[in-house]
C-alpha cells in the first residue's frame, strides 16, 4: 500500500492537531484512555464479529489497542492494518505490537480520506471513535468502501450529541462559571468528536458513499478513566474542557476545584463513572444476499 495523495488534499488541520499536543497527550495517557473508551469499542467490535483468517483495517487506530484485539480475533492466518494520521500514537501502537509479537499486524501513517488502499483487499473495516474527523466524510467513506471486498462490511462507534454525554459535558459545565469568557459553540457539522451526532446525517453520508444495510444503534454506557484524581486529570487534558485548557493553560488552577466538586458524587469503589451516549454503526459494501 502506498499513499499516492498529498495529505494536504485531505485533512491538513486534523493532521496538524493529532501530531502536536493532542497526539502526544493521547500517547502519554493511552492506558487510561483505552480503559475509558474500551467498553464502547468492544460493543462495536462485537457488531463487526471479525473471524479467523480475515483481513481488517482499523481506521483511526490510535495507540493500537483495538488493532491488537482485532489481530487476536483474526488469528495468525489473518491480518490487521492499523491506520492513523498521528505519528506519536502510532509510535505507541508499534511498540505494543512488537511486545505482543503479533506479526499479522501492520501500521500505516496516512489519511483514510485520500489514502490509496488496495482495492477490494479486505473483509472488514473497523473504527473506535476514529471516523468523525474527515473534512469530506462522503469522500472518506467512499475511499474506505473501495478497500472492501464485495462481501465486505463496516462497523464503528461514534459519539451522539454532546448534550447527551455527561462524560464530556459535566467537567466543562463545572468550569464555565469560572471562565473569563464563554467559548464559542462548536459547529455541529465540523470535523470533530460530535460530527456524527445526527443519525439521519450519518445515514445519509454512508448511503452517499455507497454503503448498504446501514444500521445505527444507540449504545449507552457508564465509563471511567480511573479514580477521582485520575478522572480530574483526564477531564482537564482531553474533551471540551481539555481542549480549552490546552489553549488557555493559565485557567487550569482556577477551575480544578470546581471540576473536583462536580465529579465527587460519581465516585464508586471502582472509579468515577459518567454516562456516555454513542452510536454503534454497521454497514455492508453490497446488499446482503
Amino acid at each position: 500500500m502506498t499513499n499516492s495523495a498529498s495529505p494536504q488534499a485531505g485533512n491538513a488541520d486534523q493532521i496538524e492537531y493529532w501530531n502536536a499536543s493532542a497526539g502526544n497527550t493521547w500517547a502519554t495517557m493511552s492506558d487510561r484512555l483505552d480503559k475509558m473508551i474500551g467498553p464502547v469499542g468492544k460493543a462495536a467490535m462485537a457488531a463487526l464479529a471479525p473471524g479467523q483468517g480475515e483481513k481488517v483495517i482499523d481506521i483511526g487506530c490510535g495507540c493500537g489497542q483495538t488493532t491488537l484485539e482485532l489481530a487476536r480475533r483474526v488469528g495468525t492466518a489473518g491480518q490487521v492494518i492499523g491506520a492513523d494520521i498521528s505519528a506519536p500514537m502510532l509510535g505507541v501502537a508499534r511498540e505494543r505490537a512488537a511486545q505482543a509479537g503479533m506479526e499479522q499486524v501492520k501500521f500505516l501513517e496516512g489519511d483514510a480520506q485520500v489514502f490509496a488502499f488496495e482495492t477490494g483487499a479486505v473483509d472488514a473495516v473497523f473504527s473506535r471513535f476514529g471516523v468523525m474527523f474527515f473534512a469530506d466524510p462522503v469522500a472518506a467513506f467512499a475511499n474506505i468502501r473501495m478497500a472492501l471486498a464485495p462481501h465486505g462490511r463496516l462497523a464503528f462507534c461514534c459519539w451522539r450529541a454532546m448534550s447527551d454525554n455527561p462524560i464530556m459535558t459535566l467537567p466543562m459545565a463545572a468550569a464555565l462559571p469560572l471562565l473569563p469568557e464563554l467559548p464559542p459553540p462548536p459547529d455541529p457539522l465540523a470535523p470533530g468528536p460530535f460530527a456524527f451526532a445526527d443519525r439521519d446525517r450519518l445515514a445519509g453520508i454512508l448511503s452517499a458513499a455507497g454503503f448498504h444495510d446501514i444500521r445505527i444503534t444507540p449504545y449507552d454506557q457508564g465509563l471511567t478513566s480511573g479514580d477521582l484524581d485520575e478522572t480530574i486529570d483526564t477531564s482537564m487534558r482531553i474533551g471540551p474542557l481539555g481542549r480549552l485548557l490546552n489553549e488557555r493553560p493559565e485557567l487550569r488552577e482556577s477551575v480544578v476545584g470546581a471540576v473536583r466538586k462536580a465529579l465527587v458524587p460519581y465516585q464508586t469503589d471502582t472509579g468515577v463513572y459518567l454516562d456516555s451516549a454513542t452510536w454503534i454503526v454497521t454497514a455492508r459494501k453490497e446488499p446482503a444476499a
